[in-house]
């Protein structure tokens, strides 16, 4: 029994649940939303140095010994994803206390947020591919719900958008968990694994690997039905926005990482084919579409879609260096993109607004947040010694070692595109004369002291990890690699769960 395992789910649990009991005290309910993001970060700790200790670490619900009962399983790919969620969570608890309003509190913005953070982790975490889908649904209800907080009209047409689109992926999952389920007769992802090269009907699996690639893909906000994304993120708080880019599509690319490297390895040369694919027009769709608007938040939404077709390159390429780069991408791009987003709230409740061309001045009013908007920014278009450029370097040389050229070539003109979006950010809102020289003054609301530092703390602490992360990048790529290499033996995890060890 390892308790570790599932502590990750069930202290979000357990906190939604005592933040719904003292529902009338805004108090009680932040003390709690910290203190239970603190403890999840303690136990997502404990849990990878379990997991590299172990290499596995398993844990069967009510002693039913897999594959006939539930199972919890944690490698390094999600132990790294279950930290990266405690990080993220504690970050957005943190600097929520002064920017989220009674309104959304009153509502329950604190137990949806310990459920939304609830069902990341289970997502992670289940080594059962039907509760991967109860999963999905348990983040779908909680993202839903904390998307049309506050009912704005703007809120009202993302959430539409965002639900209807996440409702599909929904049904084209349950219908392929369905047929899988009817062909090999088992729920475990170990179990299936080991019957699935067994199925004489190759063409049947195939076609059940494209149905998971496309629910997966829209979870992940991938080409083409990626549309939901820039649509829905730039309308809730910023809370809730950074929350959402740090983690939620990130679901979607682990269940593509885990199931195609574990289940759906039979026919590389043609699902991989079609990831790759996917990757470069996910790639040049975003970054078009990040460097055709001028509002911040968009801009950044835009870029989500972009970035997660670097990941899904590395997942496409399928050689251990482009794994390596996957896992290593995808841990600084939480991190980034979660920081990015948080300094776009403090920049809006400064000046008022999120439109670049309103904005201006910001870095000679508040060079620190210039300073801090700087590191994930140029992290995020791939500048040394920053993470972003570890990340890219590896995956670039990956598909140049294999041979192809294309999606090379594609992943530098993003490259390209990221830094011109990212300096046309930094322009517009930092470095120009701000708006107030031209007698069109703008102001935001009133931000004390306290609340300004409260803002700025979870965005130092991103920043101090990007840092780190660039300047140790020896440290996270052994991990990444180490992680790289269990995803290749996919042997070692059934054997692992169904306990076959020999």
């Amino acid at each position: 029994m390892s308790p570790e395992v599932a502590l990750p789910i069930l202290i979000p649990l357990m906190a939604g649940a005592l933040s719904m009991a003292f529902w009338r005290s805004r108090l009680m309910q932040r003390l709690i939303g910290v203190a239970g993001t603190a403890a999840l970060l303690g136990t997502s700790i404990w849990l990878f140095v379990s997991v590299q200790a172990q290499g596995y670490v398993i844990m069967n619900a009510g002693g039913w010994a897999a594959p006939f009962g539930i199972t919890l399983v944690a490698d390094l790919l999600s132990a790294i994803m279950v930290v990266l969620t405690g990080i993220i969570g504690f970050a957005v608890a943190v600097y929520s206390l002064p920017t989220i309003g009674r309104g959304h509190e009153t509502f329950g913005y604190y137990p949806l947020m310990h459920l939304l953070l609830a069902g990341v982790a289970g997502a992670f975490l289940t080594g059962d591919i039907f509760n991967l889908y109860v999963w999905f649904e348990v983040m779908l209800l909680a993202s839903f719900a904390l998307l049309i907080l506050g009912g704005e009209r703007a809120q009202m047409e993302g959430a539409i958008k965002y639900v209807t689109l996440n409702l599909l992926s929904s049904v084209i999952f349950l219908s392929a968990v369905g047929l899988l389920y009817g062909t090999l007769g088992t729920l475990n992802m170990a179990d299936i694994a080991r019957r699935v090269a067994l199925v004489e009907d190759k063409t049947l699996i195939d076609v059940l690997a494209v149905m998971f690639m496309i629910s997966f893909g829209i979870k992940a906000a991938a080409f083409p039905l990626f549309f939901w994304l820039p649509a829905a993120y730039h309308t809730p708080p910023v809370a809730v926005s950074a929350l959402f880019a740090g983690l939620l599509t990130k679901v979607g690319v682990y269940a593509l990482f885990r199931v195609f490297t574990l289940i759906f390895n039979q026919s590389v040369d043609y699902t991989h084919d079609i990831l790759l694919w996917v990757a470069g027009l996910t790639m040049l769709t975003g970054v078009l579409g990040a460097a055709a608007q001028f509002e911040f938040r968009r801009i950044l939404s835009f870029h989500i879609v972009s970035q997660i077709g670097y990941m899904l390159m590395g997942l496409a390429l399928f050689t251990p260096l482009a794994l390596v780069g996957g896992v290593f991408y995808i841990l600084h791009h939480i991190i980034v993109k979660t920081n990015l987003f948080l300094i776009s709230g403090v920049v809006y409740r400064l000046k008022g607004t999120h439109d670049l061309k309103r904005l201006g001045g910001v870095y000679k009013a508040w060079p620190l947040l210039g300073v801090l908007f700087l590191i994930p920014a140029l992290s995020l278009a791939g500048v040394p010694p920053l993470s972003g450029f570890f990340a890219k370097f590896v995956l670039i040389r990956a598909s140049i070692e294999a041979g192809h050229i294309t999606i090379t070539v594609v992943a530098l003109l993003v490259g390209l595109l990221t830094l011109y979006s990212m300096t046309k950010i930094w322009a517009e809102v930092f470095w120009k004369a701000s708006p107030e020289n031209k007698g069109a003054a703008l102001r935001g609301t009133p931000l004390s002291q306290r609340h300004l530092w409260l803002m700025l703390l979870p965005i130092v602490g991103l920043a101090g990890c990007t840092v780190f992360i660039g300047l140790n990048g020896q440290l996270l790529y052994d991990v990444a690699e180490a992680s790289a290499a269990q995803l290749l033996d996919p042997q070692g995890y059934i054997d692992a769960v169904l306990g076959e060890q020999p």
